[in-house]
């Protein structure tokens, strides 16, 4: 493997703490009477999706689905699919979708519109991080995390070609040289 990439902490496995208890508190007000069924966007959602159900004192359910838009790159290729499918029935549930980063907006675009197909009762998307500046299309976010600038992140689940998931930190992987 090459050497390591220079990474920068931008937000600190405490501020990351701090921020899902208070994305929990949100959605825990709006679910309380509900059985929601969650939706995982793999594989970047699952530490944060991981600590926030712990938080959530309510019958939920939780699902995963996994698309792919990025192969090796820093960017999304744009081209979205799904690699593994849903197996629970959406139809006239209430979902909330869990998402580690928006970013162009191009795959939690498609996922939103799939799963509108399917009539769910209601449809929200939690997003840990956005990154307004790279939008190519409008999502709205019902529940966001933190908003980050035009930087490569890693860590707390998200990774770089399957890298840097495992740091408890968010961090910046910075240009070489």
């Amino acid at each position: 493997m090459s050497s390591q990439p220079k990474l920068g902490i931008l937000f600190t496995c405490e501020e990351i703490e701090a921020t899902v208890k208070k994305l929990a508190a949100e959605i825990r007000q709006d679910y309380l009477s509900k059985h929601p069924i969650l939706i995982g966007v793999l594989k970047g959602s699952f530490m944060f999706m991981a600590d926030l159900i712990r938080l959530l004192d309510f019958p939920l359910e939780v699902e995963f689905i996994r698309l792919s838009s990025y192969g090796g790159g820093r960017k999304s290729s744009g081209k979205i699919k799904v690699v593994q499918g849903l197996r629970s029935e959406v139809k006239g549930r209430d979902v909330l979708v869990i998402e580690d980063i928006v970013d162009a907006g191009l795959t939690i675009s498609f996922l939103l519109d799939y799963l509108r197909k399917k009539k769910p009762a209601s449809l929200k998307l939690c997003a840990l991080t956005d990154k307004p500046s790279r939008r190519q299309t409008p999502v709205t976010i019902d529940y966001l995390g933190f908003t980050v600038s035009d930087k490569f992140i890693v860590g707390y689940g998200l990774d770089w070609d399957e890298r840097f998931r495992n740091l408890p930190n968010i961090c910046v992987l910075e240009d070489e040289g």
